[in-house]
């Protein structure tokens, strides 16, 4: 499975999550690896949020990256 079928499979639950504003792929600037993209509006520490809000660190074993809309620095 490809970033863009992680993606597909996971989009609808993960927009339904607290903070998340969208879904995309891309590709990790260290790794170079395809990854999941998560954009929220804000990062919350894991321990602020409901277990069924929480972004998982992959998905279909591919790597998920969260991105903070809000944050200008966050790579």
């Amino acid at each position: 499975m490809d970033a863009r079928e992680a993606r597909h499979l996971h989009e609808e639950r993960l927009l339904a999550m607290a903070h998340v504003s969208g879904v995309g792929t891309g590709r990790d600037e260290e790794s170079g690896e395809d990854v999941v993209v998560v954009f929220v509006t804000r990062k919350v520490p894991r321990d602020g949020l409901r277990p069924e809000d929480t972004i998982p660190d992959t998905l279909e074993g591919i790597p998920v990256r969260v991105l903070s809309m809000d944050d200008p620095t966050d790579p």
